[in-house]
């Protein structure tokens, strides 16, 4: 049995017919006159709606004898980074001097191809994410000590002035200021529900939503400006471990997260984002209920404000707060994001 309703059936098939990524996780479709089960977004040959039917996991459509699209590689995370890109970022990590067009094409990449796809994931191109890495582990060593021009050279610059002019307009601030300035490094993560961008520094995990997220933008503003740090792509020992929690959630077979969290806001924010902590898993509360629960009964919908600027999704369970009436009054994620991880946690 699928246990998906018929209304909810019809919406994803409107959803399959608009190519929306932002269901992807909540479902997969299932085409009888084929025999193969599709993701939201894939592209092929739209079936009949009489011909379809939909599962709320891969497994499911498996299960139902239906074998993964070709196309959509559904049984793929949504946001899996392909092999070709993989090499890419490789070749970048290896060399210190910028990757240019011909270097990628000696190893087979098409850097149009790979320009396209950084656009599309990271908002900028190939050439100026390698910059900004460079830049980033530049920052990384001369708070560990390394003198200024050092730095430089190690990470491909062959001039002092270019280097301090191309860090500052990167960063923000001068090279010498690295010690009393900070910069976060942020990362993206896969999960069943798409990829999520994370931030970390020493104190603990400072950021996770969702890579469309309602707003990112401004989110990630809002939280630089808490920090008074800049976000770079970096890597920090604390995305592996919590990858590996991400996962182990989403599979079942994990409750509790035991990630450090660096929480930033207003006094009535991190007393709302405190009693998120406190709901256990698996359970909902209302939004009057939290509001009681930190002795503000009358700020409810202060309380629901709060909880949408929340900056660290899953971790800090606002998914786990609805209306008194029992609808889900929305999730900067997504509603069947919310409903997703409900239901999961219902299990």
């Amino acid at each position: 049995m699928t246990q998906i309703n018929p209304q909810s059936a019809d919406i994803f098939y409107q959803a399959y017919l608009e190519h929306d990524r932002s269901y992807e996780g909540i479902f997969f479709l299932g085409v009888k006159t084929t025999g193969i089960f599709c993701r939201p977004g894939c592209t092929a040959k739209t079936p009949k709606r009489e011909n379809v039917e939909f599962f709320s996991s891969s497994e499911q459509a498996l299960q139902h004898g239906y074998r993964p699209c070709k196309k959509c590689q559904p049984l793929d995370l949504q946001g899996s980074v392909p092999e070709w890109v993989s090499q890419a970022l490789a070749l970048a990590s290896r060399e210190p001097d910028r990757v240019s067009d011909q270097d990628l094409q000696q190893h087979r990449i098409d850097p149009t191809r790979l320009r396209r796809w950084f656009k599309q994931h990271h908002g900028m191109t190939f050439q100026a994410y390698q910059r900004l890495m460079n830049v980033g582990r530049a920052y990384a060593q001369i708070r560990q000590g390394d003198k200024v021009i050092d730095s430089a050279l190690d990470n491909g610059y062959s001039s002092l002035s270019g280097f301090n002019e191309s860090f500052r307009k990167l960063i923000g601030f001068a090279p010498s200021q690295s010690k009393s300035k900070q910069v976060i490094p942020v990362a993206q993560l896969l999960t069943p529900l798409g990829p999520m961008i994370a931030a970390a520094h020493d104190r603990g995990l400072c950021l996770l939503e969702f890579i469309n997220r309602k707003n990112l933008q401004r989110q990630l503003q809002r939280v630089q400006k808490r920090l008074n740090a800049r976000f770079v792509p970096g890597e920090h020992q604390l995305f592996a471990k919590l990858q590996q929690q991400l996962d182990e959630y989403f599979n079942r077979e994990r409750r509790q997260f035991d990630i450090p969290l660096e929480l930033r806001g207003t006094d009535f924010q991190l007393q709302a984002w405190q009693a998120l902590l406190t709901i256990p898993y698996g359970e909902i509360r209302s939004y009057q209920q939290e509001a009681e629960s930190i002795g503000k009964a009358d700020a409810v919908r202060a309380v629901a404000t709060a909880n949408a600027s929340n900056a660290i999704a899953i971790l800090v369970p606002c998914h786990r707060v609805i209306s008194k009436s029992g609808k889900l009054a929305g999730y900067a994620g997504g509603e069947w994001r919310k409903q997703f991880l409900i239901d999961l946690e219902a299990g």
